[in-house]
């Protein structure tokens, strides 16, 4: 699906001015630039520092880093230093041209420095680790760091520790999507508008399944060993006669067919492995059984069948393999990247707009190459429009979607000022709901007891239709035509069975935007594979580059993909809903979900492409920062400890009392401190053993080296950093009660976060004031809709409902 020469740029109209450094400023640049904006990279003299990390390409001008290439496609580079009050005037001088400031700068060096405020049409976003505010607000931090504080690893490895850092740019990615979601917003709303985004809060929503499901489930908190999670098993990479197979089991139906597709269907009716949680339970005993049969057959052949029989699992590719998958290759997900003399392969953005796809590729500049002959921008006049309360009123979407993905891309939107408008069925509610079938589920309607529900689907209306009966497709059709948008997540095939396809939503809308989230894209071979996050994250070829050396391919989370993709989702709608602002015209997005996930792996396909080789799996190690993981405190606990450059290596190590490491000239380097990396853990761990989580993190923080707790994600609740922050809003909801909704990681400069208007909605709580109030459907007529079963404020129980496919 290369992108045609003639599809237009949406962002193109865009001046972009990109000021500070660090990969989730990089990669936020990125998002506008290959978008067609003209984006001005404003580096200090000697050029970014990103530029020196590995893996390094010869240029024709030295050594440059391909994934600094990668991050800076399409931009143009000025030089300027910020530290003094030449570069700040330059960049001051900037910004009448500019319609969005992109401030990377830390807090302490923003105060008294401000840029933009006076150019009141100016969209500006300050980006950092911690936020403006909080006592964590000034920390070293790096992307381990963060990800720690933000709940994200706690759940992740041996049982007995320490949890397994996933490496790279993860949490840099994924603030930067946040980012984006609030900088387009911002430009949606027509008005100038000053943002605070925090890379530490913006992480959070990888963690938010486990807080959420703790209330209840508090078997969700702990460490099950490599590849385990709570609270399903098989959920894990298993070795094949040729290649990895990534295994995703969680209901009993899969859990049979898995069964009957290895040739064990006796397991199935084995009183241990009735329950995900059972099966976590006895995992050795269970894949001790089937392990030995996925051995007999390659991974691809396993992958064939599981397609045949709708099983989420997936092949699990090296960086090679990936970059070489037919699949990939037709979708164009992997472009060329030049930086000087070099040529090498990256990710595409993921955000497959059809009519408005982005760049796939291009050139990255070097440094400073733009300066002195930067053309001046296009004179056109400057939005007067005093900002809405929340930048996105008067937007409608329609939500169809089920789950975590789906769900967190319009609550993204919804927090964003969105009237979303969530769409269920009696017959099929949200799976998040709940899914058991006993009959005392629905007597009791427990189904409105489930805290992630709650979580995902604040802030949105929530009606009910029997999609399946000619009378709920007819109002659907009549709620679209007054829609600006529709979100959905179902298999492939059930909307155009259904009649409810782009094709027939946008004869009702012309100019609809339609967001579809399928897990390999709507068409090509995989186009029917079914997929969790898990399954995601296994076909991204994560799991090969994570985990010790001797590990087998390790997954990193329980599902990566859902909140990964649930971002990008919002971020590919805001882009197609700008451009039909533009233009009027309307598109349909497929978003393949894994292919969201590429980005986070892009350090090591960069690599592959650049030097064929991904290069050794670190387990917690890091290619830069030594010493670098993981380390043990009092009560189980751990601390991240980061040794973010050259400097901070003496102030580490006088802190754990050890100065005569300090004053070692051959520990001077990362590279001479690698040569006895195990020595330094020994005699970090040594001085951590004793100490609490917190007490370790703060001492050496005051010295100025990076480090933070693992927090398991219930703890983040009393993180005292969100707490002064106000990041937990709490909310009353019938059924569920009071309960703590984690806020938007972004908010109103100099404000607190944007409030939770409202919970999430019982089943069918506003079938009267969106099919009433929007559509005019009187009260007889409602109470015929009910007393059909079309509309319906109580889930039906499995036993009365029609016999057909569920449409989800």
């Amino acid at each position: 699906m290369p992108r045609p020469p003639d599809a237009p740029l949406p962002f193109a109209h865009l001046r972009v001015l990109e000021l500070g450094e660090g990969v989730a400023l990089s990669y936020l640049g990125k998002l506008f630039a290959d978008f067609g904006a003209e984006v001005l990279k404003l580096e200090p003299p000697g050029g970014d520092a990103l530029r020196r990390e590995p893996p390094l390409v010869e240029s024709g001008e030295g050594a440059e880093s391909a994934l600094f290439g990668w991050l800076s496609t399409n931009k143009r580079s000025l030089t300027a230093d910020l530290a003094g009050h030449a570069g700040l005037e330059r960049a001051r001088a900037l910004l009448p041209g500019c319609d969005v400031l992109l401030d990377g700068r830390a807090p302490a060096a923003r105060e008294g420095t401000r840029l933009g405020l006076d150019q009141p049409h100016l969209v500006a976003a300050e980006i950092s680790w911690f936020g403006e505010s909080g006592p964590y607000r000034d920390l070293a931090a790096t992307d381990a760091v963060v990800r720690a504080l933000a709940g994200v690893f706690a759940c992740t490895g041996p049982a007995e520790g320490p949890p397994s850092l996933l490496g790279g740019i993860a949490g840099a990615v994924t603030g930067a999507l946040a980012a984006f979601n609030a900088v387009a917003a911002a430009l949606w709303s027509g008005a100038g508008r000053r943002l605070e985004i925090s890379l530490h809060e913006a992480n959070i929503a990888v963690a938010e399944y486990q807080a959420a499901q703790s209330v209840t489930n508090p078997e969700v908190e702990r460490r099950y060993g490599v590849n385990r999670f709570a609270p399903s098993s098989p959920l894990g990479v298993y070795r094949c006669r040729e290649g990895w197979l990534g295994v995703t089991i969680v209901t009993p139906a899969q859990f049979r067919a898995f069964c009957e597709m290895v040739g064990l269907p006796e397991l199935a009716e084995d009183p241990r492995f009735v329950i995900g949680l059972d099966r976590l339970r006895h995992a050795d005993a269970l894949e001790a059984l089937f392990a030995p049969r996925l051995a007999a057959r390659s991974a691809e052949e396993w992958f064939a069948e599981a397609i045949r029989r709708r099983l989420p699992f997936a092949v699990v590719p090296e960086m090679a393999a990936l970059l070489a998958t037919p699949t990939h290759r037709a979708r164009d997900a992997f472009g060329t990247v030049t930086l000087g003399a070099a040529r090498f392969e990256g990710p595409t953005l993921p955000q497959r707009l059809t009519r408005t796809p982005p760049l796939p590729g291009g050139p990255a500049p070097r440094a400073g190459a733009d300066d002195g002959r930067l053309p001046p921008p296009a004179s056109r006049p400057r939005p007067t429009l005093k900002p809405a309360p929340l930048p996105l009123a008067g937007l409608r979407i329609l939500d169809l979607s089920m789950g975590w993905a789906g769900p967190l891309c319009t609550r993204q939107l919804a927090d964003l000022g969105a009237e979303v408008i969530k769409v269920e069925a009696c017959q099929y509610p949200d799976w998040w709901r709940g899914v058991d079938p006993r009959p005392a589920f629905f007597a009791e309607r427990r189904y409105e007891k489930d805290v992630r529900f709650g979580i995902l689907n604040r802030n949105k209306a929530g009606i009910t239709l029997d999609l399946a009966t000619p009378e709920g497709k007819a109002l659907l059709k009549r709620l679209v035509r007054d829609a600006d948008a529709v979100v959905e997540n179902y298999a492939r095939e059930v909307l155009p069975k259904l009649g409810l396809d782009y094709a027939a939503l946008s004869a009702e809308r012309p100019g609809l935007v339609m967001l579809s989230m399928p897990a390999f894209g709507l068409e090509g071979p995989w186009r029917d594979a079914r997929a969790y996050g898990s399954t995601l994250e296994h076909a991204s070829g994560l799991p090969t580059v994570s985990g010790a050396p001797d590990w087998p391919p390790t997954t990193n989370q329980l599902a990566y993909g859902d909140p990964i993709g649930g971002l990008n989702g919002a971020a590919a709608l805001l882009v197609a809903l700008l451009h039909h602002r533009r233009t009027g015209e309307g598109q349909q997005i497929d978003l393949a979900q894994v292919e969201c996930l590429f980005p986070l792996a892009a350090p090591w396909i960069v690599a592959t492409s650049a030097t064929g080789t991904p290069g050794p799996r670190l387990g917690n190690r890091h290619p830069t920062q030594a010493p670098h993981g993981a380390f043990p405190c009092a009560e189980q606990g751990w601390v991240v400890v980061a040794t973010q450059d050259d400097a901070a290596w003496p102030a580490l190590a006088r802190t754990i009392g050890r100065p005569d490491l300090a004053g070692d000239p051959a520990l001077a380097t990362a590279e001479g401190r690698r040569a006895r990396e195990a020595e330094l853990e020994a005699a970090l761990a040594a001085w951590t053993r004793p100490r609490a989580p917190e007490a370790a993190m703060q001492a050496l923080q005051a010295a100025g080296v990076a480090a933070g707790a693992v927090l398991w994600p219930s703890a983040l609740k009393r993180d005292p950093h969100l707490a002064a922050r106000g990041f937990w809003q709490v909310v009353e909801r019938p059924h569920l009660g009071r309960h703590e909704q984690p806020s938007a990681p972004f908010r109103e400069a100099g404000r607190g976060p944007y409030p939770v208007q409202r919970p999430a909605p019982t089943l069918g709580q506003d079938n009267a004031a969106v099919l009433g109030g929007l559509l005019g459907l009187g009260a007889a007529e409602l109470a015929r809709l009910e007393a059909a079963r079309i509309i319906g404020q109580e889930a039906v129980p499995v036993s009365e409902r029609r016999a057909r496919a569920p449409a989800g």
